[in-house]
């Protein structure tokens, strides 16, 4: 019998936890509302172009991220799932149909003693996408730098 914590999916996943000192509630809006949201999406260094965001399950959010050496990086949500104040879900992708550097993620927002326990899984095609994600891209202290500026932006919206 398979162990509870088991995942076929295992070997293309990252999986980021972090533990914000504020409200799940807070925490939910400051992921779903775009005067929020702007306040600090992305890694350090980096700013936003939002396009379009209509958080609810089929709507979209096209944004583009600008970074520090004038790189400019197309992307889109697509959500699957929005159930406040618990969970997120999503496909995240360049903008093209079929990109093959899509990647599904799921976030779940716990509630514990007045603090938010936040867990994003991101599961990608291939565990070759994932690490080329990772080497490349520097996908987990992205999300690292992501969550601090989350953390830092909470700590003015209580």
């Amino acid at each position: 019998m398979a162990a509870k914590n088991d995942s076929v999916t295992a070997s293309r996943e990252l999986v980021i936890h972090r533990t914000f000192d504020a409200p799940r509630e807070l925490v939910f809006k400051a992921w779903t509302e775009p005067e929020l949201l702007i306040k600090w999406w992305g890694p350090k260094g980096f700013t936003n172009t939002f396009h379009e965001i209509d958080v609810r399950p089929g709507g979209v959010w096209r944004y583009t991220m600008h970074s520090a050496e004038g790189q400019h990086f197309e992307n889109r949500i697509t959500y699957s799932a929005v159930e406040p104040p618990y969970r997120l879900a999503y496909l995240h992708d360049s903008g093209i149909d079929n990109d093959p550097d899509r990647f599904e993620v799921d976030i779940n927002f716990e509630e514990q003693h007045g603090k938010t326990h936040l867990t994003m899984r991101s599961t990608f095609l291939s565990a070759e996408i994932l690490e080329k994600i990772v080497k490349e891209y520097g996908a987990v202290e992205g999300a690292h730098q992501t969550l601090d500026k989350l953390e830092a932006a909470l700590a003015t919206m209580q």
